[in-house]
């Protein structure tokens, strides 16, 4: 067993833990639950004698960590993942561990199976994952076959398998009787796993309760209550008559009912009385989440704001204007559109071409975009494309013309260097 009797921790002017008592049984699986800077590192490694407390005491079995005989026999640890040479392999780690303690080495390979690393036993571990550094260190607290395990996030990069099997492992253990202690940020697997929780905030305890205990002391559960939609006075009938009995009913959107201070057999009796016709009557109670959430909202010390994204974005230079948003982006099927013409406006078709200012629009192809006309930007068709070429149309009442075979395309030329535009004597020097 644990047990901590006024623990005080203070780093010069910062009090980490302050007159901190709990105990930590054997038989069950106990969570460590607090805000980040909560104070539950510090704890554990006062439990193991990393840090010296500044008052009070902590002991396990009675005795201070560094006066058990033979301290890795008794308690395995795991608070720090990464805490290996990262050079060594597996089970050269755990080897050496074993010879310091007098552990047998065939201890390390039965580890070593039951954690699933046997098959990469001999690599080096600065090359595991870290779910597989996560499986590595919880070997390391197995090895001496302990009665007390204190384990810190010990969940943390596993996968969906492995979050499963450290969940039944950690059971497990305390089935035989072992002491657990297991401080986790995930409160969906502390309400699957742990059977007692200790809550503690800026260092001081919150809650020394069962999980059932600690929902229902922070949570209010609820009856919810639903009757035929069609039929709307049943509902206002049947919420007057809980009312009257001593309930407090609150509509929901949907049309429901939000009973409380009335168990269930007793609304259904209430509306058996009321001649009221039930469509749904079901309890709802809170998360250990939700539960936790309410416990520690005051006691959080890093809190995320909005972000306003005030001084993020550049400033835009003298004169310019800024960026128009594009219609549809960010929506499926949108792509961003090609690059503006060098030396011209941005997308403007050039002079004579049929999409140009003043020019006669042609007829529009089979996908909406004008026949014949080119991709902005492109200068011109694709010389990789072939096309028909262009007969020229006839005026109304004449024949149209025989089309002409097509001529050579001519040799490549330099293009001459786009001149530059004539500044304008009305802009500023800093527009230009």
């Amino acid at each position: 067993m644990i047990e901590a009797v006024g623990l005080t921790k203070r780093y010069g002017d910062k009090t980490a833990v302050y007159n901190l008592s709990f105990q930590v049984r054997p038989g069950a699986v106990t969570g460590f639950l607090g805000p980040n800077g909560s104070g539950k590192s510090t704890t554990m490694r006062m439990i193991l004698g990393l840090d010296n407390p500044t008052s009070g005491q902590v002991t396990i079995g009675g005795y201070p960590y560094r006066k058990l005989p033979n301290a890795p026999r008794q308690v395995g640890a795991l608070l720090d993942a990464k805490a290996v040479h990262g050079g060594r392999a597996a089970r050269n780690h755990l080897l050496s561990l074993a010879q310091l303690s007098g552990i047998p080495a065939r201890r390390v390979d039965e580890v070593l199976g039951v954690v699933g690393l046997q098959d990469v036993a001999k690599k080096r571990s600065k090359g595991f994952s870290l779910g597989m550094g996560q499986r590595l260190g919880i070997a390391a607290a197995l090895l001496g076959d302990p009665q007390v395990l204190l384990f810190d996030e010990p969940v943390n990069g596993l996968d969906p398998e492995g979050i499963h099997w450290v969940r039944n492992l950690m059971k497990a253990l305390a089935a035989e009787g072992r002491t657990v202690f297991v401080s986790s940020h995930l409160m969906s697997e502390m309400a699957l796993t742990a059977d007692h929780l200790i809550v503690i905030g800026r260092g001081q305890l919150l809650s020394d309760l069962s999980v059932k205990d600690f929902i229902s002391a922070n949570s209010a559960d609820f009856a919810r209550v639903r009757t035929p939609d069609t039929e709307p006075q049943l509902r206002e009938k049947l919420s007057a008559a809980l009312t009257e009995a001593g309930g407090h009913v609150m509509p929901e959107q949907d049309g429901g009912l939000r009973v409380t201070g009335l168990p269930l057999p007793r609304i259904s009796d209430i509306a058996h009385d009321s001649d009221v016709r039930l469509w749904e009557l079901s309890p709802h109670q809170a998360s250990l989440e939700e539960a936790y959430m309410r416990m520690t909202q005051g006691a959080v010390d890093y809190r995320s704001s909005v972000d306003q994204r005030a001084g993020l974005q550049q400033q835009l230079p003298p004169g310019a204007q800024p960026p128009m948003p594009v219609p549809g982006q960010g929506q499926p099927g949108w792509y961003a559109p090609p690059p503006p013409q060098q030396g011209g406006q941005p997308f403007a078709p050039p002079q004579g071409h049929p999409m140009a200012p003043g020019q006669a629009q042609p007829p529009a192809g089979p996908y909406g975009a004008p026949g014949g006309a080119p991709a902005p930007g492109a200068g011109g068709p694709n010389p990789y494309a072939p096309q028909a070429p262009y007969v020229p149309q006839a005026p109304q009442g004449q024949a149209p013309a025989a089309p002409q075979p097509a001529a050579a395309p001519p040799a490549p030329a330099q293009a001459p260097a786009p001149a530059a535009p004539a500044a304008d004597p009305n802009k500023s020097e800093d527009a230009r």
